[in-house]
Parts: C-alpha cells; sequence; structure tokens
C-alpha cells in the first residue's frame, strides 16, 4: 500500500495517520524513540505491508504482470492501488476524498516535529504537489514510478512503465476491488492488538 490507502486504514485516529507516514521512513526495531501513538501508526504500517505482500491475491497478481516487472511488482501494486482507492473512494469512504486529504495534511502538519527528516521532506512534497489527489489519474502511477526508479543504482526500469503497466490495469483494479476489504477486516483487528 503507498500513503493513500495507509491514511485511510489508519484514519481517524492522528498517531496512526502520521505513523502510516513515518513507516516508510524508520527501519528497524522500535525502541520507544518516538512518542508511544507515532511508534503504533509505524506497527501498523508494517503490519499492512506484510498482510499484502503474503496475501494470494497479490501473489497471484505478482505473476500477472509482465515478467520484465515483476521484480518491481511491490512498489507498482502500491502505487496502482492509490490510484484505484481514489477511483472508488465512496465505496470505502463517506468523507469525500477531497476533504479526507486536506485533513490528512493537517494532521501531518500537525506532527510534523515528531516525524523524521524523510517524513518531513514529503510533508512537504505532498502539500507543495497535492499527491494525495493526483492518484485520481493513472499517470500520476508511472511517473510516481519513474521518481522512485531514479533512485535505483542500475538503470531506470520504470522509464517506459505505461505501456508495460497498461495492459495490467483491468486485473490490478480488479484484484484492488476483491482484496482492499480484506485488508480493511484486518486492519480493524491489528489495530486493536496494537
Amino acid at each position: 500500500m503507498n500513503f493513500l490507502a495507509h491514511f485511510h486504514l489508519a484514519w481517524p485516529d492522528e498517531g496512526l495517520v502520521a505513523g502510516g507516514l513515518e513507516g516508510d521512513y524508520v527501519k528497524g526495531l522500535l525502541r520507544g524513540q518516538m512518542p508511544e501513538n507515532l511508534e503504533r501508526g509505524v506497527k501498523l504500517h508494517r503490519a499492512i505491508d506484510a498482510y499484502t505482500d503474503a496475501h494470494p491475491l497479490i501473489l497471484q497478481l505478482r505473476r500477472e504482470l509482465p515478467p520484465n516487472l515483476r521484480r518491481y511488482a511491490g512498489i507498482l501494486i502500491d502505487l496502482s492501488f492509490d490510484h484505484y482507492l481514489s477511483l472508488h473512494w465512496s465505496r470505502f469512504s463517506e468523507l469525500p476524498l477531497a476533504e479526507f486529504n486536506r485533513a490528512v495534511v493537517r494532521i501531518l502538519q500537525a506532527h510534523e516535529s515528531d516525524l523524521s527528516d524523510g517524513s518531513r521532506a514529503m510533508v512537504a512534497r505532498i502539500v507543495e504537489h497535492d499527491i494525495l489527489n493526483l492518484y485520481q489519474q493513472w499517470e500520476t502511477v508511472p511517473a510516481a514510478a519513474a521518481r522512485i526508479g531514479q533512485r535505483f543504482s542500475r538503470q531506470n526500469p520504470f522509464l517506459n512503465l505505461d505501456s508495460e503497466l497498461s495492459p495490467a490495469r483491468d486485473a490490478l483494479e480488479q484484484t484492488f476491488l476483491a482484496f482492499y476489504p480484506q485488508l480493511e477486516f484486518f486492519c480493524k483487528d491489528a489495530i486493536e492488538r496494537l
């Protein structure tokens, strides 16, 4: 899952939402080095990622992607699922997407002093580029992947991604629609155990 899904699955707990972002930047064991509510959010983020990566629907989807993209399937599925969550938002939330996104930004900014440097930089990018709202457009998926690919030590594998990934859009969408309700159910239980 990417940013939007992590925020949605943590909603409305502010610490879980902020920790949902921090989960991308904090590595290793959690030893109470951050506020407890953020640490719980990081734990939820990790639980979501582990559940997603091991789920049979996601494993099947990985096999359906073009062979040269399978190595990067986790990244591509995460980005694509934020797109499909945006498109099907009203199925999963009564709060309008734009209103939800504004509330998330307010939460992240309110917790900025507790966030790592990487998370604070991402909050600035989310605000500057309106990233959460951009996922309503498919073009955001290959564009975001291309930016991620710039960080790879070898050649960027995502430069011509749209032509390779577009044939899989139906499989991505159908898998998202089948999987996401199961993930929501998992998260409700996981939050109670944090």
